[in-house]
């Protein structure tokens, strides 16, 4: 099932950068990235009370707290500056560039997580690279 999600997610951000970059059009970057908070944060709380999670707030460790917290900001900070970016530059080249957090994600999931970093992973990062490089020279 997961595959699934990670598919569709695919799909979605895809959506999300054309569309982005056709809505953007003549609207300062930081107020588009307000504006699409406020509908993924509808979005977001409107799943949790359609599944009725919200009763797991108070279970919610300290630590857990500090690193969603902490995750919001790098999504705040990585919003602000790809719409900047999606605002100034082609969609074409901005998205594979964005898209090389896969790459740092494996190298600091290895570093911080102790997940496993095979050859398989290190192979498939150089290439990302090397394609990212070639969609963007």
């Amino acid at each position: 099932m997961w595959l699934l999600f990670a598919i569709l997610s695919s799909v979605f951000a895809a959506l999300t950068s054309v569309l982005a970059k056709v809505g953007i059009d003549g609207v300062n970057s930081n107020l588009a990235t307000a504006i699409r908070t406020v509908v993924v944060l509808i979005m977001a709380w409107g799943m949790v009370f359609l599944t009725n999670a919200q009763g797991g707030i108070g279970e919610i460790s300290r630590k857990s707290w500090l690193f969603l917290i902490l995750s919001g900001m790098a999504t705040g900070a990585s919003w602000l500056c790809y719409y900047k970016a999606l605002q100034m530059g082609e969609a074409s080249k901005v998205v594979p560039i964005d898209k090389m957090s896969v790459v740092i994600t494996l190298v600091l999931a290895f570093v911080f997580l102790h997940e496993k970093f095979t050859v398989k992973s290190a192979v498939g990062c150089l290439l990302i690279g090397a394609g990212t490089l070639i969609m963007v020279v």
